[in-house]
Protein backbone atom coordinates (compact mmCIF):
# COMPACT_ATOMS: atom_id res chain seq x y z
CA UNK A 1 0.00 0.00 0.00
CA UNK A 2 2.06 3.78 -1.41
CA UNK A 3 2.47 6.26 0.73
CA UNK A 4 -0.19 9.14 0.41
CA UNK A 5 -1.49 12.53 1.00
CA UNK A 6 -4.76 10.88 3.47
CA UNK A 7 -2.02 8.83 5.01
CA UNK A 8 0.56 11.50 5.77
CA UNK A 9 -1.94 13.87 7.23
CA UNK A 10 -3.06 11.18 9.43
CA UNK A 11 0.20 10.63 10.41
CA UNK A 12 0.57 13.98 11.17
CA UNK A 13 -1.88 13.75 13.78
CA UNK A 14 -0.80 11.28 15.43
CA UNK A 15 2.89 11.62 15.46
CA UNK A 16 3.34 15.24 15.08
CA UNK A 17 0.23 16.99 15.98
CA UNK A 18 1.53 20.41 16.57
CA UNK A 19 2.09 20.27 12.69
CA UNK A 20 -1.60 19.05 11.99
CA UNK A 21 -3.22 21.84 14.66
CA UNK A 22 -1.05 24.63 12.90
CA UNK A 23 -2.52 23.76 9.58
CA UNK A 24 0.04 21.86 7.79
CA UNK A 25 -1.35 19.52 5.29
CA UNK A 26 0.24 17.51 1.82
CA UNK A 27 -2.07 18.38 -1.16
CA UNK A 28 0.10 16.21 -3.49
CA UNK A 29 2.66 13.61 -3.81
CA UNK A 30 4.13 11.84 -6.97
CA UNK A 31 7.32 10.23 -7.67
CA UNK A 32 9.21 13.11 -7.95
CA UNK A 33 7.29 15.81 -6.46
CA UNK A 34 5.88 16.75 -2.71
CA UNK A 35 3.41 19.79 -2.31
CA UNK A 36 2.11 20.43 1.33
CA UNK A 37 0.06 23.98 2.31
CA UNK A 38 -0.15 25.87 5.54
CA UNK A 39 -2.88 28.78 6.24
CA UNK A 40 -1.71 31.82 8.45
CA UNK A 41 -4.41 31.39 11.44
CA UNK A 42 -3.90 32.88 14.32
CA UNK A 43 -2.47 29.21 15.79
CA UNK A 44 0.32 29.72 14.01
CA UNK A 45 1.05 33.39 13.71
CA UNK A 46 3.89 35.60 15.12
CA UNK A 47 3.44 39.14 16.84
CA UNK A 48 3.96 40.86 13.69
CA UNK A 49 0.87 39.45 12.31
CA UNK A 50 2.45 36.95 10.02
CA UNK A 51 3.05 33.05 9.72
CA UNK A 52 5.84 32.07 12.42
CA UNK A 53 8.93 30.91 10.96
CA UNK A 54 8.64 27.42 12.43
CA UNK A 55 5.55 26.48 11.23
CA UNK A 56 6.63 27.43 7.82
CA UNK A 57 10.05 24.82 8.66
CA UNK A 58 7.53 22.27 9.57
CA UNK A 59 5.43 22.37 6.19
CA UNK A 60 8.69 22.92 3.81
CA UNK A 61 10.45 19.92 6.01
CA UNK A 62 7.38 17.65 5.19
CA UNK A 63 7.24 18.54 1.51
CA UNK A 64 10.83 17.08 1.06
CA UNK A 65 10.34 14.30 3.77
CA UNK A 66 7.24 13.12 2.74
CA UNK A 67 9.16 12.35 -0.64
CA UNK A 68 12.10 10.71 1.27
CA UNK A 69 9.68 8.36 2.83
CA UNK A 70 7.94 8.02 0.35
CA UNK A 71 11.04 6.82 -1.72
CA UNK A 72 12.20 4.98 1.21
CA UNK A 73 8.46 2.71 1.00
CA UNK A 74 9.47 2.18 -2.45
CA UNK A 75 12.77 0.74 -1.97
CA UNK A 76 11.32 -2.29 0.03
CA UNK A 77 13.98 -1.60 2.21
CA UNK A 78 15.01 -0.58 5.57
CA UNK A 79 16.27 2.63 5.56
CA UNK A 80 16.56 5.38 8.76
CA UNK A 81 16.19 9.08 7.30
CA UNK A 82 17.29 12.15 9.24
CA UNK A 83 17.55 15.61 9.15
CA UNK A 84 21.52 16.37 9.31
CA UNK A 85 21.23 20.54 8.67
CA UNK A 86 19.23 23.14 7.35
CA UNK A 87 18.73 27.09 6.54
CA UNK A 88 16.22 29.18 5.28
CA UNK A 89 16.14 32.46 3.78
CA UNK A 90 12.70 34.44 4.33
CA UNK A 91 11.65 36.99 1.97
CA UNK A 92 8.26 38.53 2.41
CA UNK A 93 5.59 38.00 5.70
CA UNK A 94 3.66 34.67 4.58
CA UNK A 95 0.03 35.52 5.37
CA UNK A 96 -2.84 33.85 3.67
CA UNK A 97 -2.06 30.20 2.30
CA UNK A 98 1.53 29.55 1.22
CA UNK A 99 2.15 26.06 -0.70
CA UNK A 100 5.69 24.42 -0.46
CA UNK A 101 6.71 22.27 -3.05
CA UNK A 102 9.72 19.97 -3.87
CA UNK A 103 10.23 18.50 -7.13
CA UNK A 104 13.58 16.53 -6.86
CA UNK A 105 12.65 12.98 -6.30
CA UNK A 106 15.60 12.25 -8.92
CA UNK A 107 17.96 13.06 -6.22
CA UNK A 108 16.45 10.56 -3.28
CA UNK A 109 16.50 8.04 -5.81
CA UNK A 110 20.07 8.70 -6.92
CA UNK A 111 20.94 8.48 -2.32
CA UNK A 112 18.97 6.09 -1.55
CA UNK A 113 20.49 3.33 -4.55
CA UNK A 114 23.84 4.40 -3.63
CA UNK A 115 23.16 3.21 0.37
CA UNK A 116 21.59 0.13 -0.88
CA UNK A 117 24.65 -0.40 -3.21
CA UNK A 118 27.42 0.61 -0.59
CA UNK A 119 25.79 0.16 2.66
CA UNK A 120 27.16 2.91 3.53
CA UNK A 121 25.14 6.16 4.81
CA UNK A 122 24.24 8.95 1.94
CA UNK A 123 23.27 12.67 2.39
CA UNK A 124 21.15 14.63 -0.29
CA UNK A 125 20.28 18.34 0.03
CA UNK A 126 16.89 18.88 -0.85
CA UNK A 127 14.81 22.28 -1.71
CA UNK A 128 11.82 23.20 -0.40
CA UNK A 129 9.56 26.92 -1.56
CA UNK A 130 6.82 28.36 -0.28
CA UNK A 131 4.76 30.55 -2.01
CA UNK A 132 1.69 32.91 -1.64
CA UNK A 133 -1.69 32.59 -3.19
CA UNK A 134 -0.23 35.18 -5.57
CA UNK A 135 2.63 32.84 -6.62
CA UNK A 136 5.51 35.14 -4.67
CA UNK A 137 8.23 33.08 -3.15
CA UNK A 138 7.93 33.85 0.71
CA UNK A 139 10.41 31.69 2.34
CA UNK A 140 13.00 29.40 0.51
CA UNK A 141 14.16 26.12 2.78
CA UNK A 142 16.72 23.23 2.26
CA UNK A 143 17.48 19.97 3.84
CA UNK A 144 19.94 18.30 4.01
CA UNK A 145 18.59 14.70 4.77
CA UNK A 146 21.07 11.64 5.40
CA UNK A 147 19.68 7.94 4.51
CA UNK A 148 21.51 4.65 5.51
CA UNK A 149 20.60 0.86 5.70
CA UNK A 150 19.17 -0.51 8.96
CA UNK A 151 21.18 -3.15 10.56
Amino acid sequence: MAISPRKINTFLLFKLPSAYFCGVRTKSLSNNHCKVTVKHRWINQNPFKSMFWAVQGMAAELTTGALVMSKIWSSGKQISMLVASNNATFTKKATGRITFSCDQGALIDDAINKTIETGEGQTVWLNAKGTNAEGILVSDFNFEWTVKLKS
